[in-house]
């Protein structure tokens, strides 16, 4: 058991483009994040209670009553949107007010109290500078502080790995997770020799950023609301 809480929560997740007033067709960006968050809807449909959408320009939202494929989701989000970077706050907690399906504009309670607390962190982090500061934040009401600051730890231990990789390594490491499959399946979709793929997921540091990536999807896989 990784968290604890008293009644069922949710999960809310709020994402926002990074640096979004320097970009360049900032209104064909924003059409291709649309696009891209009716995909996730479409294909996590089970896992969602309240659609993903763009809400504040730049800003978008979503709420899943079943966090086994959050990451998964996020990473999706984060792949076909780069090179535009994206930070996530996931706020766990409950709802307090009625939840919408088609649209998550309304709804409130402490899982998007969670969620604004965890991005306006990594915005204040970034405004200080920090170095290596991470993309992805959780925040959990009830007593689960230490095993937040273990997943936040790790998350910024990712963001660490992720900013070391070459636009190869990136690529490759990128497919595999996608595509679960093996070294050899992906040197075929590249057309490369099997050994280059090995090459670029040891100095990628792909096996330790997958298993502390698996951590943290048991983790929040625990998470998950019955009849909703």
């Amino acid at each position: 058991m990784f968290l604890s809480f008293e009644n069922s929560p949710y999960i809310a997740v709020i994402g926002d483009i990074r640096d979004s007033k320097k970009l360049q067709q900032r209104s064909e960006v924003q059409k291709k994040l649309k696009s891209i968050l009716e995909e996730v809807n479409n294909k996590y449909y089970k896992d969602i209670a309240s659609k993903f959408m763009i809400t504040l320009g730049d800003e978008f939202q979503g709420l899943l009553c079943n966090g086994s494929n959050t990451m998964d989701i996020i990473f999706e989000i984060e792949r076909k949107m780069h090179p535009v970077k994206i930070r996530f706050g996931i706020g766990i907690g409950t709802i307090t007010t009625e939840i919408n399906k088609e649209m998550p504009i309304g709804a409130d309670g402490p899982g998007y109290y969670n969620a604004r607390k965890a991005i306006n962190f990594l915005k204040d982090n970034e405004k200080r500078k920090q170095t290596n500061t991470a993309d992805i934040r959780i925040e959990a009401e009830g007593s689960n502080e230490e095993m937040t600051v273990m997943i936040n730890t790790i998350l910024s231990l990712l963001t660490v790995i992720k900013n070391s990789w070459t636009e190869r390594q990136r690529e490759i490491i990128w497919d595999i997770l996608k595509h679960q499959d093996n070294q050899s399946d992906v040197a075929k979709r590249f057309n490369i020799k099997q050994p280059a793929v090995q090459k670029s997921l040891s100095k990628g540091n792909y096996y330790a950023y997958k298993d502390a990536l698996d951590t943290i999807k048991r983790a929040l896989a625990e998470i998950r609301r019955e009849n909703v």
